[in-house]
C-alpha cells in the first residue's frame, strides 16, 4: 500500500497529505527555476498519486506560480507545470503537470511525515544551467547535464524501493 505523506509549508498555515509510492528523496534538480524557487541548492521531488491529495488546511493560502522557461530568450515561454506555494511563507509544496494528470510531485522540502529514508545514491540533473557556486551535496552520486534515463518510478521500482 503506497505511503502516506504529510506535510506543510513553513509558517504551518498550510498543511495537506498525499499517497506515494514512491517517496525516496534521491533526485536533485539544480535547474534555474528549482534554484530561485526552491533555494541555492536545488528541489528535490518525490512522486505521488495527485487523485489522492488531501489540503488538510489554509487552502485559500495556497498560490501557484507557472515558472518562465528560457528567459530573456527568443524561446521565452510559460511551462504547463504549475507549481503550489504558500503564499504567507512562499515555501513550496508541490508540482503539478497536467500533462501527466495521475502525478503529483511533493516537494521532499515540505513534508514533515513519516521522516523521509536517505538515498544510497543521489542522482543530480540539470547539471547545464548550474552555476559554479552551487556545490553539489557529498557522497555517491550520478550527475546529468539534463535529465537522466530513469523515471521516478522507474528508478524507485530498480532500487526495491516501490510501494504498491
Amino acid at each position: 500500500m503506497p505511503i502516506k505523506l504529510e506535510g506543510s509549508c513553513h509558517c504551518g498555515t498550510v498543511r495537506f497529505d498525499v499517497l506515494s509510492s514512491t517517496p525516496v528523496p534521491y533526485q536533485l534538480c539544480v535547474c534555474s527555476i528549482c534554484r530561485k524557487v526552491g533555494g541555492v541548492g536545488g528541489s528535490v521531488n518525490l512522486g505521488a498519486h495527485a487523485k489522492t491529495l488531501n489540503i488538510t488546511q489554509g487552502k485559500r493560502y495556497i498560490g501557484v506560480y507557472k515558472a518562465i522557461l528560457d528567459r530573456d530568450t527568443p524561446h521565452e515561454s510559460v511551462a504547463s507545470s504549475e507549481r503550489t506555494f504558500c503564499k504567507k511563507c512562499s515555501a513550496m509544496l508541490w508540482l503539478y503537470d497536467e500533462s501527466w494528470p495521475d502525478l503529483l510531485h511533493p516537494f521532499a522540502s515540505a513534508i514533515d511525515k513519516p521522516e523521509l529514508k536517505e538515498p544510497e545514491e543521489m542522482v543530480i540533473v540539470k547539471l547545464g544551467s548550474k552555476p559554479g557556486y552551487v556545490r553539489l551535496p557529498e557522497g555517491p552520486k550520478q550527475t546529468y547535464q539534463h535529465y537522466g534515463p530513469e523515471s521516478i518510478e522507474v528508478w524507485h521500482k530498480k532500487h526495491g524501493k516501490y510501494v504498491d
